[in-house]
């Protein structure tokens, strides 16, 4: 062996020299790996065709955050989910029912937490920028109102519109106050609790509690658009007519409203309640008494649903015959009845419950994803889409509104629309005689 390659042994292929060897060759293949995977990128990707990919991410799955550009955070769900501008307020298709932010819904310990700012910021990111609340929902102003202020930032007041409604404070008859200095003061408190100089829409809360009882208060209501209209107050030549006290209230109390409008505090004016033929006859009224100036918007809730949807034929008579511009519709869940575990004091019968029961059962025996809450949230989706209607949903957590929006888009997007409708139709003729059915309210 040459005196050189002798040397070259005994610096380099030293016993001791062995463990640094192996350390640095260790080191090396593991950088090179991880180069390799970060080049390949991430196993899971968020993209527009795979809007919610956390939902497919497997154990041995790795994730990884990329930012594409600055603007990314905030323009990503915006640009994929092109929420539509419906009527004159130019809403979006869903509309965020922040009733969810009170006891009612959730405990304290949600309420206080940072979910609702986190809830708020995700329903704005995916272009749902209308909300709706009420002091009736409890905590419900305040802490929205904080959500909003903490993202004042990222969406000022002008990117989002604020709902709210006056009137009722209580589940009690005594706990509804109309007067004028209380719809005024009532006003001014939601707007202190909502951080804000002006309300783009405020509605007399549940307007069938203090207006004149005319008609059936339950049943079939599409009786009222037949011969049978003048049992509803809803005959030629009655639309002006003052049934008693409760209606002279609703009047002074839309006047108040209307003059908070003219001293741009309110935007909008409107009326919000259950029973289709009660909200009609007081459009009519307010129409049909000086200034004779129509309402600026109507919300309804729990008539465009898979129990009942007699919101389409009654649509038509608040634009054409009310001459209302904006129409809303709420609870396409039907305030519970459409879900595993509705609320124990739901005013449904009990033969409504079974059935609700049955579609329940049914929707889980097809191996629906979602089950019955899926079915009746698109098929309230898809009735919104077809009458202009914008649903207001409520949303307590940053899932909800995941899976809202996938359902949305779903209708949107037409995807397993026969299956789909299909089960639409057997839900309905489960509930059989019970559908287009309400309850009476008071």
């Amino acid at each position: 062996m040459s005196q050189f390659r002798r040397q070259f042994m005994k610096n380099w292929f030293a016993v001791e020299a062995i463990p640094i060897y192996a350390v640095v060759g260790v080191v090396v293949a593991g950088g090179s790996w991880y180069l390799s995977r970060l080049a390949r990128g991430p196993t899971v990707v968020w993209t527009k065709e795979n809007p919610t990919p956390w939902n497919d991410i497997k154990p041995d799955e790795g994730t990884k955050l990329l930012t594409v550009n600055q603007h990314f955070d905030k323009r990503s769900c915006v640009d994929w989910v092109t929420q539509g501008k419906i009527g004159p307020m130019q809403l979006p298709d869903i509309v965020f029912g922040a009733a969810t932010f009170s006891s009612v819904y959730n405990d304290e310990s949600v309420i206080t937490s940072d979910i609702p700012v986190r809830t708020t910021r995700l329903a704005l990111r995916y272009g749902i920028n209308a909300f709706d609340t009420s002091p009736y929902y409890g905590t419900s102003e305040i802490v929205l109102g904080t959500a909003l202020k903490v993202l004042e930032q990222e969406y000022p007041r002008s990117s989002y519109k604020l709902m709210t409604k006056c009137g009722r404070y209580g589940m009690k008859q005594s706990e509804f106050d109309y007067s004028p200095a209380t719809i005024r003061a009532s006003v001014k408190r939601s707007l202190e609790r909502l951080h804000t100089d002006y309300l783009d829409t405020v509605y007399l809360h549940d307007v069938e509690f203090v207006c004149a009882p005319v008609g059936p208060s339950s049943g079939k209501h599409l009786a009222a658009l037949s011969d049978q209209s003048a049992e509803y107050g809803l005959g030629q030549g009655q639309e002006g007519k003052i049934w008693g006290a409760g209606d002279q209230i609703i009047l002074d109390a839309v006047a108040e409203l209307r003059r908070l409008q003219e001293e741009g505090v309110v935007k909008h004016v409107g009326i919000s309640g259950y029973p289709l033929p009660t909200l009609l006859r007081l459009a009519l009224l307010v129409l049909h008494t000086p200034p004779y100036k129509p309402l600026d918007v109507l919300l309804s809730y729990s008539h465009s649903n898979l129990q009942n949807c007699t919101i389409v034929e009654f649509a038509q008579q608040f634009r054409t015959r009310a001459q209302i511009p904006q129409l809303l519709t709420a609870s396409p869940l039907n305030m519970g009845l459409l879900t595993p575990r509705y609320p124990p004091w739901h005013p449904a019968t009990p033969e409504m419950r079974e059935a609700a029961r049955r579609a329940g059962e049914l929707c889980a025996d097809e191996q629906w994803e979602g089950g019955l809450p899926n079915i009746a949230v698109g098929f309230g989706y898809r009735k919104g889409k077809e009458l202009d209607l914008p649903v207001v949903v409520g949303f307590s957590n940053m899932r909800e509104v995941h899976e809202s929006v996938r359902v949305w888009r779903e209708i949107k997007e037409g995807q397993n629309e026969v299956k789909r409708r299909e089960l639409e139709e057997k839900v309905v003729r489960i509930f059989g005689e019970w559908a287009g059915w309400s309850w009476a309210s008071p």
